[in-house]
């Protein structure tokens, strides 16, 4: 879970202020993402298992990107496609410690259309930070219906949340849902469609399913397992084709609402396939001819379905196969839409309105860096550190593939199965090349934190849990079932920004406030800045209480609690700051 991924597109372009060129209305806009659902995990692709009309049908009545990229895991791919930018850019470019919070001053593509006059919706799995500023109902967004953390079940949500009849928040407050999961948040975002159309609306839907664990109503899982499916894989191709189900009830709205003609549908995944892919149980799985799955730096980890329908204005049946990414779709929906974005935004990825409109001449060869990180970046300026400089990593041109040292000939061995790396040094060491220039500028921010704010006028108090730590000792945990297991020894430090000077009050526990219970500590200890203070527990305590007084700046803060009966110690999972007084 601590891996880093990175993708860079190496132009750069700037847009000026645009106004609308006439008075017609602008398209509607929708952008569906799944989680963890692969090239492969859809009938369209030759998958012998799974049917999937409703994007076959998409992929049939648009245009399909055959060589298109995204980062191995989640919230990489949700940074950068937000913002046009690269993960790394924009702090968002692991899935936990700390290092998933997109920073507050990122435009995002929420931002750009409500600015340009759209009512915008966010509905599923924002996993880019939950408090101020991090949450969705702050980036832009008019209307949010959405879990917490990384899933569904995790760390950071209800008790009790299992992907059916769940409790979601709706712009910051808990409320309880029926339902399977994918089918609520397709029923919201049918809600959002069909009032006010006065205004045209984007909307951001980047589901949860098909993420584990991996479940669903029977009637979508009994048809695999009849089959001789495994288990797992049963349930997983179960998700899929209740999404493929609901890709349908969407596109009978759009007719029904006399908005299919009006509106862009763009469809892609977050990264390779979980559940299809691997070795499951003795059952080989299907990827399409791919090496490689979820996480990893062969194509298999990043190389996913990307489909654009626009009944009209965009070609039905067409393949662009041009190197394309994530980055792409903030510049190319600016085009396509007219949108007005900020005098001075910069994005890294390219705008592919021509290729779209036929112009595949003029697109140029470019470089695509693909990085699965292990711990912390390390600026280019820490000297010999090179491990951390050269990780797991993926360099795409059109023709070429490095990874890890090896190199490939995509276009003679899209199976990745013949290493020349040996026949070609030159090119390895070209590619190389371009790496270290990306690296040098990449970070040029000397890997600076992305801090939570506490004491803020949006947001008071504040909470973050063991999920968001910098880990001192051992890992971090967001399985809630881990919370109980004394055998689990960890720490870390959560980086914070002090928004307003004053008297703070830290609430530590090792439970959530609706699954309060004794934390079995004698002892709990806090610093923060210059400040450490300890106090004596009981056995049955449920919490802990600190009061200090901050200035305005950056802090570090870190817990620990002594077991009772160990003696050992671990941090506080849960932490709530208030600011009190002035």
């Amino acid at each position: 879970m601590r891996n880093l991924v990175f993708i860079l597109l190496l132009a750069t372009f700037r847009f000026p202020v645009q106004a609308a060129e006439d008075e017609e209305r602008r398209p509607n806009v929708i952008v569906i993402l799944t989680d963890d659902q692969g090239y492969g995990d859809m009938s369209c692709h030759g998958n012998p298992w799974l049917k999937t009309p409703n994007l076959d049908r998409m992929r049939d009545e648009g245009t399909r990107f055959e060589d298109y990229h995204v980062d191995p895991v989640c919230t990489p791919t949700r940074a950068a496609l937000m913002t046009g930018r690269h993960s790394l850019r924009v702090g968002a470019w692991t899935v936990t410690d700390g290092r998933q919070l997109l920073n507050h001053e990122e435009v995002t593509m929420a931002n750009v259309f409500r600015e340009s006059g759209y009512r915008t919706g966010m509905f599923g799995k924002w996993h880019l930070g939950d408090p101020f500023p991090y949450a969705p109902r702050f980036r832009g967004f008019d209307e949010v219906v959405c879990h917490r953390a990384g899933g569904v079940d995790e760390i950071g949500n209800p008790l009790g949340n299992n992907y059916f009849d769940d409790t979601y928040f709706r712009n910051g407050k808990p409320e309880k849902f029926e339902g399977y999961c994918t089918d609520v948040f397709f029923e919201e975002m049918l809600f959002f469609i069909k009032a006010k159309k006065e205004k045209p609306f984007f909307i951001y839907l980047p589901l949860n399913a098909m993420h584990g664990p991996f479940t669903v109503a029977n009637r979508y899982a009994d048809r695999f397992r009849e089959l001789g499916l495994p288990e797992k894989r049963s349930l997983f191709y179960g998700m899929v084709e209740n999404f493929d189900e609901n890709l349908g009830r969407l596109f009978s709205a759009l007719k029904e609402e006399q908005l299919d003609e009006e509106t862009i549908v763009v469809f892609m995944g977050d990264n390779g396939s979980a559940g299809g892919a691997r070795v499951d149980e003795g059952h080989v799985g299907f990827n399409a001819g791919m090496r490689g799955s979820k996480g990893d730096t062969y194509e298999g980890g990043h190389r996913v379905a990307c489909f654009i329908r626009w009944p009209g204005q965009v070609e039905a049946g067409r393949q662009i196969d041009a190197l394309t990414t994530h980055h792409d779709w903030l510049p190319t929906l600016i085009d396509m839409c007219n949108l007005e974005p900020p005098e001075e935004l910069e994005v890294d990825g390219r705008n592919l309105y021509a290729l779209l409109k036929g112009e595949e001449a003029e697109w140029a060869d470019r470089t695509v860096f693909v990085i699965r990180h292990s711990g912390d970046p390390v600026p280019w300026s820490a000297g010999e550190k090179t491990k951390q400089r050269f990780p797991r990593r993926a360099i795409l041109t059109k023709r070429w593939r490095v990874v890890d040292g090896e190199l490939y000939d995509i276009e003679r061995d899209p199976g990745q199965t013949k290493d020349l790396a040996a026949k070609h040094p030159e090119v390895i060491a070209k590619l190389d090349r371009a790496y270290q220039e990306w690296w040098r500028d990449a970070m040029a921010h000397e890997a600076a934190y992305t801090r939570f704010f506490i004491g803020a006028k949006e947001e008071n108090p504040t909470s973050f849990t063991v999920r968001d730590w910098h880990p001192t000792q051992g890992q971090v945990i967001w399985k809630k079932e881990q919370l109980a297991d004394d055998r689990i020894l960890i720490n870390g430090f959560w980086e914070l920004d002090v928004r307003e000077q004053g008297r703070y009050r830290f609430r530590l526990s090792r439970y959530p406030d609706d699954e309060l219970q004794a934390m079995g500590a004698s002892r709990a200890h806090l610093r923060i800045r210059d400040i450490e203070k300890e106090l004596s527990l009981e056995p049955a305590d449920e919490t802990a209480h600190f009061e200090v007084n901050l200035s305005v700046g950056p802090v570090r803060l870190q817990t620990w609690l002594t077991d009772s009966q160990s003696g050992e110690q671990r941090g506080s999972y849960y932490v709530t700051v208030t600011r009190c007084s002035q």
